[in-house]
C-alpha cells in the first residue's frame, strides 16, 4: 500500500519585533503583483510549465545576472534593490499558482458561456478578472533566510531602513510530543499576521502508510452527527459486533453559543443591521471549539478500539424543515450545525494517524430500526426511538449501527464474487435495496456466507 503525505502546521507567536515586520510583507506582495503582470503578458499559456521550469525562464525576464546583463524587464532589479534570490523564486511559484487558478476559472466561465449560448439561454455572468493585488505572505528558506539559535531564538532577514539586514527574533515554543510531530520532518517557516500579530507557521511532514487490514479483520468506527449529541460513535467488525459506544458533547459551549446569537438577535433588532464583530467573534470562537473538539474525540476515540476507518454518512446542503411545532427552533439549530467542518477535520486529523475516511447513504439510517423489524418513532427531543417490537432505543446510537452496516456490506460486495452475492441476496431479501440496510442485513448476511463456506 503506497504512503500518503502527511503534513501538520504549528504557529509559534512572535514576541518580539512586532511592528518591524510591515516592511518585509509589503515589499514581497509588491514584488508577486509585479510578477504576476510580467508573467500574464509573457506566458499566455502555460500547458507544459510546472513551477520548477517557470522560475528560471521568469528570472530571465526580470533579474540582471552575468550571463543575462540585459533582462527585459530590467526595471524589477531597480525596483527592488538587493531582493533575496529565495523571496524571489518563491514569490514566482506563488504568481504561478495564482495565474494558473484564474486561467482555470475563466475556461469555465467561457465552457458556461458556450453551454448557454448553445440553449439559447442569456448569459449575464461576468468574466473573472486577474487580481495583481494579494495577501500573501513570505516564506523564509532556512540557513540562507531563516537561522535557528536555540529552540524559541532564530535570526531571519527582513526588510529594515531600505536594506535587507539579519534581525534576532524569539517566539513562542511548542511541545513537538504533545502534537505528534516530534520525529516529523521540519519545513520552512512562513511569516504570517493576524491581526496585529506576527507568527511562524512552521509545516512538519511524514510520509504515513494507512491501514490495509483485509475485511475480514476489520474495524470501523461508525459516527453519526447529531443536534442533540455533536456525535455519536460505535466500533464495530465485519461481523456486526459492537465493541465499544461513545457519545460526544459539549452542553456548556452549545448553551453559550445559542445564548450569543439571542443577545446578537436582540441587538439586531433594536438596532437595525449592525456587524456586532465582538458578538460574532464569540460566536465563531465557540463554533470552532466545538468542531475541533468532536474532531478530536473522534480520532480518540477510533483509535483506542483499533478501528481502521472512520464512517460518515453523506451531509450536503439540508432543506429547512417548515410547517411543524417547534420548526422554527429546530431550523435554528441546523443553522449553526457544523457537520462538513467536523468532517473535514476528521480527515485531516485521521490522514495524520493513517486511518481512513469513508462515507455512506445518509437515506433511512436513523428511520430504520437496527434490529430490521421495521421503521421507528421519534420522541419529541428526537433523541430517542420506539422499534415496532416497543423496544426504546437512542435514536443516534441507532443510526451507529445502521451506518457500519451499510459500510461493511458495500464492501463485501466489492470483494466477493457475483454468484456468492446473488446466494446471499436470495436469503437475505434487505439487501436488494441499499437504503434499507441495517445491522440486521449485515449479521444474516454473514451468517449466510459462513454456511455457503465464503
Amino acid at each position: 500500500m503506497r504512503s500518503v503525505k502527511a503534513v501538520k502546521t504549528l504557529r509559534h507567536k512572535i514576541t518580539s519585533h512586532s511592528k518591524i515586520f510591515d516592511e518585509t510583507v509589503e515589499v514581497y506582495r509588491k514584488a508577486l503583483t509585479y510578477i504576476v503582470d510580467v508573467m500574464d503578458r509573457e506566458f499566455p499559456d502555460l500547458e507544459g510549465w510546472n513551477s520548477k521550469s517557470i522560475v528560471s525562464a521568469v528570472e530571465r525576464l526580470i533579474h540582471a545576472t552575468k550571463k543575462n546583463p540585459c533582462p527585459k524587464y530590467e526595471d524589477f532589479d531597480r525596483l527592488f534593490y538587493k531582493f533575496p534570490s529565495y523571496f524571489r523564486r518563491s514569490a514566482i511559484a506563488e504568481a504561478f499558482g495564482i495565474l494558473q487558478s484564474h486561467r482555470h476559472r475563466y475556461e469555465r466561465w467561457l465552457k458556461e458561456k458556450r453551454e448557454a449560448e448553445d440553449e439559447g439561454r442569456r448569459f449575464r455572468k461576468r468574466p473573472p478578472k486577474l487580481q495583481l493585488n494579494h495577501r500573501a505572505f513570505p516564506v523564509f528558506y532556512k540557513d540562507v533566510m531563516f537561522q535557528r539559535t536555540g529552540d524559541t531564538t532564530a535570526r531571519i532577514k527582513v526588510y529594515h531602513k531600505n536594506d535587507w539586514v539579519w534581525l534576532d527574533i524569539r517566539f513562542k515554543g511548542q511541545d513537538l510530543r504533545k502534537r505528534g510531530v516530534a520525529d516529523w520532518k521540519e519545513n520552512n517557516p512562513a511569516l504570517v499576521k493576524v491581526g496585529k500579530k506576527y507568527f511562524l507557521h512552521i509545516s512538519y511532514q511524514k510520509d504515513v502508510k494507512p491501514n490495509d487490514t483485509p475485511l475480514s479483520e476489520r474495524k470501523i468506527c461508525a459516527v453519526d452527527l447529531g443536534l442533540n449529541h455533536s456525535a455519536v460513535c460505535s466500533v464495530m467488525d465485519a461481523a456486526g459486533t459492537v465493541f465499544a459506544r461513545k457519545f460526544i458533547n459539549q452542553a456548556k459551549e452549545k448553551d453559550r453559543l445559542y445564548r450569543t446569537v439571542n443577545k446578537l438577535k436582540k441587538v439586531q433588532r433594536q438596532s437595525g443591521c449592525v456587524k456586532a464583530p465582538r458578538y460574532w467573534r464569540r460566536i465563531n470562537g465557540l463554533q470552532r471549539h466545538i468542531v475541533n473538539h468532536t474532531a478530536s474525540e473522534i480520532v480518540k476515540f477510533a483509535r483506542e478500539h483499533g478501528a481502521d476507518v472512520i464512517v460518515f454518512e453523506y451531509l450536503g446542503h439540508m432543506k429547512m424543515p417548515k410547517g411543524f411545532n417547534g420548526a422554527k427552533r429546530l431550523r435554528f439549530k441546523l443553522h449553526y450545525w457544523r457537520k462538513q467542518a467536523i468532517q473535514r477535520r476528521v480527515e485531516e486529523m485521521a490522514r495524520c494517524v493513517g486511518l481512513r475516511v469513508s462515507r455512506v447513504n445518509a437515506k433511512n439510517t436513523s428511520k430504520l430500526a437496527f434490529d430490521g423489524t421495521g421503521e421507528v418513532e421519534r420522541n419529541g427531543k428526537k433523541d430517542l426511538c420506539r422499534f415496532p417490537t416497543g423496544k426504546v432505543y437512542h435514536a443516534d446510537l441507532n443510526a451507529t449501527y445502521n451506518i457500519g452496516a451499510r459500510y461493511f456490506l458495500r464492501e463485501y460486495r466489492k470483494s466477493i464474487p457475483e454468484r456468492e452475492w446473488l446466494s446471499a441476496k436470495a436469503k437475505v431479501p434487505s439487501l436488494a435495496l441499499r437504503t434499507r440496510q441495517t445491522l440486521a442485513s449485515l449479521i444474516s448476511f454473514y451468517q449466510a456466507m459462513r454456511r455457503l463456506g465464503a
